[in-house]
């Protein structure tokens, strides 16, 4: 996990590239969105508005096709990240849904308002549902461009 102090930071450090000008764009336009739904740009990003408290707080979740960043808009809660080779597999990896569920025990870090964190794929991370926040949740695609089977 890469944790950035600001979105500015966030711009500067992934200025190049299709999906990281998307998803600055996404972020940009939260003045427009309606907490809860998911809303795409191209077939490389979606994204949404969450707002409360963390819900699965028991297993850590890792993906394949999709990495997360959240950006944090108000509140700060912990979030546990691991490597997922040093985790117990609890559910196996699904292709519907890009998760694969685990057991185990990793790092905490606490994430505020105004922080961005990238999730990459080969670690899985869990909330531990300990405040409620409001944060701008983004599914980007590992692919540099489009999906291949597009």
């Amino acid at each position: 996990m890469i944790i950035l102090d600001n979105l500015e930071q966030f711009k500067v450090v992934y200025r190049d590239g299709r999906k990281w000008n998307r998803c600055v764009e996404a972020i940009e336009n939260i003045g427009n969105l309606r907490d809860g739904i998911m809303y795409s740009i191209g077939d490389s990003l979606v994204y949404m508005i969450e707002d409360g408290i963390a819900k699965n707080t028991e297993t850590f979740v890792g993906n394949r096709r999709y990495f997360d960043i959240h950006y944090y808009l108000e509140g700060r809660e912990t979030v546990e990240v691991a490597s997922k080779s040093e985790l117990e597999s609890v559910q196996a990896y699904s292709d519907e849904t890009d998760r694969e569920h685990l057991n185990g025990n990793g790092q905490k870090h606490q994430l505020c308002e105004g922080q961005v964190a990238v999730f990459d794929n080969t670690k899985a991370y869990k909330f531990h549902g300990d405040n409620r926040v409001r944060k701008v949740v983004l599914k980007v695609t590992i692919e540099d461009g489009y999906f291949l089977n597009k």
